[in-house]
């Protein structure tokens, strides 16, 4: 689509005044955002979340957005989402959100990720004020999930969850043994790659008192490993090895690389310490909903 036509759009959208009804609920506040200061008053009636983060936390605060994207290396939510998400209208994939479908949702706040380029923010914010947390794919997620709950005009909320999340992994780290090395593993057709320690799981993980695998701890500028072969599968060995696959073909190829000698040497092969987790909330996601639900499963692993 072309700007002009793409303007043309925007105006008409515009005109049908979606913003002239939005409700005042919600206090005037201005969130710091990666494109500078945005300024928002009254409580968001359509919301489109672009990005798995995004959609969490709005229904993690009980807002159920219009649109989202399709989730990473899928077709639809993430599983752990779809429950709550209902009916939801798909407006692209992660790689590339669909600005004319976005347009047709007359939206009154887009909620996007940290990686949004300044053009694609630029169009966007013509379509409804857009918020773009500060920070990449490592930065603190839970400042990244009060950006978010601040823009529904839902902070209190928003700390309560938080709060929720700390109490429970406090809870939780008193009870579990200090000093495990973990890896967490994404499993791909092409084979294995391991995740930052940096990424939102590790924070997890690291408020836990769980020790992260020496190359997770290495990747310190990319959000994974490069594809491990199965000559170089020891690099991936810790105490326990959770192991995430995002589509039916990884699971298949990690199904069959199960079988090799490579993984049962393994020490957490030899002592039965592999889970496989949902690949969409260990290794791609980040909220309120994805760190209960990671939480559930450490505590199944490794108390149970």
């Amino acid at each position: 689509m072309s700007i002009s036509s793409f303007l043309r759009q925007v105006a008409l959208a515009l005109s049908a005044t979606v913003f002239a009804s939005l409700p005042l609920h919600a206090a005037e506040r201005t969130l710091d955002t990666a494109y500078g200061p945005l300024n928002l008053e009254g409580t968001p009636q359509r919301v489109v979340a672009l990005g798995d983060s995004a959609l969490d936390a709005a229904l993690s605060l009980e807002v159920k957005p219009v649109g989202t994207l399709a989730s990473r290396g899928g077709n639809d939510v993430p599983e752990y989402l779809r429950v709550k998400a209902g009916k939801i209208t798909l407006v692209g994939s992660v790689r590339e959100p669909n600005l004319e479908a976005i347009l047709r949702l007359q939206p009154d706040l887009i909620l996007a990720t940290g990686d949004l380029s300044r053009e694609l923010y630029a169009k966007l914010s013509l379509i409804a004020p857009t918020v773009v947390p500060r920070g990449n794919n490592f930065a603190d997620w839970r400042e990244i999930y009060a950006t978010y709950a601040q823009a529904l005009g839902k902070a209190d909320e928003g700390r309560l969850r938080l709060d929720e999340i700390e109490k429970r992994s406090a809870a939780l780290r008193e009870r579990l043994p200090q000093g495990l090395e973990v890896s967490v593993v994404r499993w791909n057709p092409q084979g294995p790659v391991i995740m930052s320690s940096r990424l939102f799981t590790g924070q997890l993980l690291e408020n836990l008192g769980l020790r992260a695998n020496a190359l997770a701890a290495e990747q310190q500028s990319k959000p994974h490993s490069d594809v491990l072969s199965l000559e170089n599968l020891s690099r991936i060995n810790a105490d326990w090895i959770f192991i995430a696959t995002l589509n039916p073909d990884g699971h298949t190829a990690m199904e069959d690389a199960r079988k090799q000698p490579a993984f049962t040497r393994l020490k957490a092969v030899a002592n039965e310490h592999v889970v496989t987790v949902d690949g969409h909330i260990w290794s791609s996601s980040s909220g309120y909903l994805a760190a209960s639900q990671i939480l559930d499963d450490l505590e199944k692993a490794l108390l149970d």
